[in-house]
């Protein structure tokens, strides 16, 4: 990056960190954090919409839905998370191009499974062949995403069922009296208040879910355990450095980074449970009406 890092052997002190900090791989880890910090922003969302759905097939009349949605959060809170983290994108990832090979390539003879292979035309695979490494991180980014947001949507479904019967029945009960429809009543009674009684569980899986994220190496990413493992030892399969093993360095960099953001974290969900309490019947809502009055 600077123009003195072009003789490594004159360099010393302050410009031989200045280049050694710079190079193209610590520029690697560098945007692995950056990595976590997007799927975290992408998955946080996506796991909140699953669980929801998830709650909702909970609290449905419908006893097929009903059972789907037990089934499902039943399933994943009862399986490790590393075998979904390898099972989601394995499978998805056959089955679409499974698909796509009876599509594209029907006159295919040989069989799909040979042993513990799984072969298909060069057509179906996903990404193609000779297609740039962008898409292919794209590709397992995505499967990241989908196989987070499963694994923890579970966890927040089962949250938000029970912050949604922690509502006092007799608001949803008074609502009805006055002429709501059950749907009318869920969704100004009990929709605004079960946010208060969820945010606490909430705040639990928000924090799992950040500790999670070195999980990604399962799914083909390099995150910055990876980078940090790789940069940090004196040499590597892949690198060789001019220095001695500094894994503990970069292991007390990941742990300064991950304790910063489970510390603001912790701010925000404070400040979230402040705002969300204020008018609530709960003992945080009479702690903030008293210091109010």
């Amino acid at each position: 990056m600077f123009g003195f890092c072009s003789d490594p052997s004159t360099l010393d002190g302050f410009n031989w960190f200045a280049c050694y900090l710079t190079s193209a791989t610590h520029l690697n880890f560098y945007g692995a954090f950056v990595l976590v910090m997007v799927l975290l922003a992408v998955t946080a969302p996506a796991a909140l919409g699953m669980g929801m759905l998830g709650a909702l097939a909970l609290r449905s009349r419908l006893w097929p839905l009903q059972g789907f949605g037990k089934i499902y959060v039943n399933i994943v809170r009862g399986v490790p998370d590393i075998v979904f983290f390898l099972f989601v994108p394995i499978a998805l990832g056959q089955g679409l191009e499974w698909m796509l090979h009876q599509v594209r390539c029907p006159d295919w003879s040989e069989p799909i499974r040979q042993g513990t292979d799984f072969l298909v035309c060069p057509e179906a695979k996903i990404p193609p062949n000779g297609s740039p490494q962008w898409l292919y991180t794209t590709y397992s980014f995505g499967m990241a995403v989908l196989a987070f947001a499963l694994v923890f949507g579970a966890f927040v479904a089962n949250t938000l069922h029970g912050a949604m019967q922690a509502v006092p029945r007799a608001q949803v009960e008074t609502a009805e009296a006055y002429g709501m429809t059950r749907r009318q009543a869920f969704r100004r009674v009990v929709l605004p208040q079960m946010w208060v009684y969820a945010l606490p569980g909430l705040s639990n899986i928000w924090q799992i879910l950040i500790k999670a994220t070195p999980l990604l190496f399962l799914l083909g990413l390099q995150d910055i355990v990876y980078w940090a493992r790789e940069l940090g030892g004196q040499k590597t399969s892949l690198f060789s450095y001019p220095h001695p093993d500094w894994r503990m360095w970069y292991f007390l960099a990941l742990l300064v980074f991950y304790l910063f953001l489970t510390w603001v974290s912790e701010r925000v969900f404070a400040w979230l449970g402040r705002r969300l309490s204020h008018g609530q019947a709960t003992a945080a809502g009479e702690r903030l009406r008293k210091a109010g009055a």
